[in-house]
């Protein structure tokens, strides 16, 4: 693993205590105001427009637009950039219309998994719980991994203690406050990473002016600019189908939905939120692409932090430990009582227990935080992982959302088509090694295909598990 070590590590490991202990106790005190299982899961349907922008905003961009956007375009070019950027703003464009049409229809609903169990039956709502459960898990882990493997980086600090001082600081807080706790600590964490990032880019582009536009991508890689260029292509689609359709079965936006006090301002939040999201991760990936034009052998999960790091100022590592950490704890405490929400709201309909089901929710959750704790602590590349939960997304959402807009669509429709796009896009979705896949390598030789199908996998697996659901529609 690459390490710079411009920080040691017992400071690296006190700056790291100090932030997510501030976080935890100023979640704790503020959230004693607020009692009751309505404030835990919705907020008493009481947020306004500045904390429920603020919230939605720091909820998405965790620690993972420091790495994922700038290592996507690394490959796949300016295309990658844009689909990152709008595929991680899309779904709250669509909640505008998603959020108010629930929130008049079933109003005092508190997930989407409820909505879905409500409209169509029990069948479908599991399939839906165990997988947004699993996408949610899998999110956390990869938070937990990149701010880990970001303080290795920069100071050496052994993956484990990062990992655990992060989950136990996110686990005090927000299982005693709940989404009350959650929406206020946002509050301050997008601030807090907001001026961080202005000061990061400002520093990025005064430092090395000359290499920061499109001109010097076109000089040193221009393909990653061409039309002529496949993976501009299938890049693009690929992440903006699999992000967007990820975080449209994420709990901790259904939340804040519930969460808004009236739609107006709910509508008012989204727009504001997609409007911030769209140049922040789309300035990240551009990070990746004058990266890798400057230096064709750059490590992609570090392509940012070769450009910001590249004169080794000290400064700039603790600006970076803010930001992270900031980022980081804001979307694992939208995480953690998502998942806990899913439990407390929905368990009860799944399996069967004899006390308090939030007592339940705390067992799990404390059980998911040992799972993440150990994968973190290996620092394990959680990618595919995080592809395939991505995969199981996209088969859903075209067939869930469909679902409620046709009066003829019911559960078993339902059920059949999200299988059937499942199947074909995990037929088609790549080995580890990304050169095969179960129908393209191993049921039929690879050189069965033409060689687009074969370089272009993950590409045709997202595409197949998102639309061929489609053809199912109307079948008796």
């Amino acid at each position: 693993m690459n390490k710079i070590n411009l920080l040691s590590q017992s400071f690296s490991i006190t700056i790291t205590i100090i932030i997510c202990s501030l976080f935890a106790i100023i979640g704790i005190v503020y959230s004693k105001r607020f009692k009751g299982i309505n404030n835990y899961l919705v907020a008493n349907r009481s947020i306004e427009t500045f904390s429920l922008t603020t919230s939605l905003v720091a909820s998405a961009l965790g620690a993972w637009i420091l790495f994922g956007p700038a290592s996507a375009a690394t490959w796949g070019g300016v295309g990658a950039v844009i689909g990152y950027a709008l595929g991680t703003a899309f779904p709250l464009f669509a909640l505008i219309y998603l959020g108010e049409k629930f929130r008049k229809s079933f109003p005092n609903s508190k997930s989407l998994i409820e909505v879905i169990r409500l409209h169509f039956g029990h069948k479908l709502f599991k399939l839906i719980l165990i997988l947004s459960i699993f996408y949610m898990t899998i999110f956390l882990i990869a938070e937990v991994t990149a701010v880990s493997i970001l303080l290795n980086y920069i100071s050496g600090t052994d993956l484990w203690i990062t990992a655990i001082i992060v989950i136990v600081s996110s686990l005090a807080y927000t299982l005693y406050g709940g989404l009350r706790a959650s929406i206020f600590t946002d509050n301050i964490q997008f601030i807090i990473f907001g001026i961080l990032i202005v000061i990061a880019y400002s520093y990025l582009t005064s430092f090395n002016e000359g290499i920061f536009s499109f001109d010097f991508i076109r000089n040193n890689k221009p393909n990653l600019l061409s039309s002529n260029y496949l993976p501009n292509f299938t890049a693009g689609i690929t992440f903006f189908i699999a992000v967007a359709a990820t975080n449209l079965f994420h709990q901790g936006n259904w939340q804040r939905v519930y969460a808004a006090k009236n739609n107006k301002m709910l509508k008012k939040s989204l727009i504001i939120s997609f409007i911030i999201i769209i140049p922040i991760v789309f300035l990240m990936g551009f990070s990746g692409l004058i990266a890798v034009s400057q230096n064709s052998d750059v490590v992609p999960d570090l392509a940012f932090f070769s450009l910001l790091f590249q004169d080794q100022v000290e400064i700039l590592s603790i600006i970076i430990i803010f930001l992270a950490i900031s980022l980081t704890v804001s979307s694992i405490d939208t995480l953690i009582n998502g998942i806990s929400s899913l439990i407390i709201v929905d368990g009860k309909k799944a399996i069967k227990f004899k006390s308090n089901y939030q007592k339940l929710s705390n067992k799990i959750i404390l059980f998911l935080s040992l799972i993440t704790f150990f994968i973190a602590s290996k620092g394990l590349s959680i990618l595919y992982l995080f592809l395939l939960a991505d995969l199981f997304c996209c088969a859903a959402v075209l067939s869930v959302f469909y679902g409620f807009y046709s009066k003829s669509f019911n559960e078993k429709k339902a059920y059949i088509s999200i299988i059937f796009g499942l199947t074909l896009g995990i037929l088609l979705f790549p080995f580890p090694d990304f050169s095969k896949s179960l129908l393209v390598g191993i049921i039929f030789p690879v050189d069965f295909f033409p060689a687009f199908v074969s370089q272009s996998l993950l590409f045709l697996s997202f595409l197949f598990a998102t639309f061929a659901p489609i053809v199912t529609w109307k079948l008796r």
